[in-house]
């Protein structure tokens, strides 16, 4: 099965930054939008950023002001530009991509619905130490 391809993680000290990109390699013909979300040891998976069909961006509380999502012009790499990073980023990150019926008018991505995505990489290590 082909899915999306992170690379970028690592580890850094507290106020420091990471990019993530991801390759997202989903051949469809319908809408897509893709997002970011992570999970750390113990907690649930938590959306953290998610980009629709217009290149709208929709952030986490918790990162606003700090991550930016974006994407290149093709919809094919997806990146995740994180600054000032705590210690409580510290998470396996994963990029995902929901897909929606061709006629939907476009397509929104869920932060707090990870199931609304169909498509998941296998994630990135990002560890932010104090």
């Amino acid at each position: 099965q082909v899915r999306p391809v992170e690379s970028g993680g690592g580890s850094v000290q507290s106020g420091g930054s990471l990019r993530l990109s991801c390759a997202v390699s989903i051949y469809t013909d319908n809408p897509i939008c893709t997002a970011w979300f992570r999970q750390a040891p113990g907690k649930e998976r938590e959306g953290v950023a998610g980009i629709d069909t217009a290149g709208n961006p929709t952030y986490a509380d918790s990162v606003k002001g700090r991550f930016t999502i974006s994407q290149d012009n093709t919809k094919k790499t997806l990146n995740l530009q994180m600054m000032s990073l705590k210690p409580e980023d510290t998470a396996t990150y994963y990029c995902a991509v929901m897909e929606v019926p061709r006629w939907s008018v476009k397509c929104t991505p869920n932060l707090w619905s990870p199931a609304s995505f169909g498509h998941w990489g296998r994630g990135t290590q990002v560890t932010v130490s104090s």
